[in-house]
């Protein structure tokens, strides 16, 4: 199956929702690992909007990137409840732990502001870290 396929089915799926946009740009980086110039124009068309409104909002979000990174991710919380609970101390141990085999990206809260510093890898968010913990969950990623 194409990608213009894969798309069509991902816009079919938010046929006759209400706001549709976020989600639909979110199932297609699920499924295809990117939300790339030709599927923004492609729901540009399904719900009649510019290329560029969509555009304009796939590059907002840090979540969406333009092509495939097939390294796996670890999102750090760097909100302010985890700075102040030190997780700027954390960050050149993680970088380090990460290399280029791991893609780090910084996140603005987890929802665990009381339990801090966070991390998410795949569904699972990890509070608490020191250095140890975070260079660990980096290194099973």
């Amino acid at each position: 199956m194409s990608d213009q396929e894969r798309i069509a089915g991902i816009v079919a799926e938010h046929e006759g929702r209400e706001g549709p946009l976020l989600p639909l740009l979110r199932d297609i980086q699920a499924e295809l690992g990117c939300v790339s110039a030709e599927a923004e124009a492609q729901v540009a068309q399904a719900l009649n909007l510019s290329r560029a409104e969509v555009h304009g909002v796939a590059s907002f979000y840090h979540d969406f990137t333009e092509r495939p990174d097939p390294r796996p991710c670890v999102e750090i919380c760097r909100a302010e409840a985890c700075q102040a609970r030190g997780v700027e101390a954390l960050m050149q141990a993680a970088r380090d732990a990460a290399g280029d085999r791991v893609r780090l990206a910084d996140v603005y809260c987890l929802g665990l502001c009381s339990v801090g510093p966070n991390a998410k890898l795949d569904d699972a968010v990890h509070a608490r870290l020191d250095a140890a913990g975070l260079v660990s969950l980096i290194e099973s990623a």
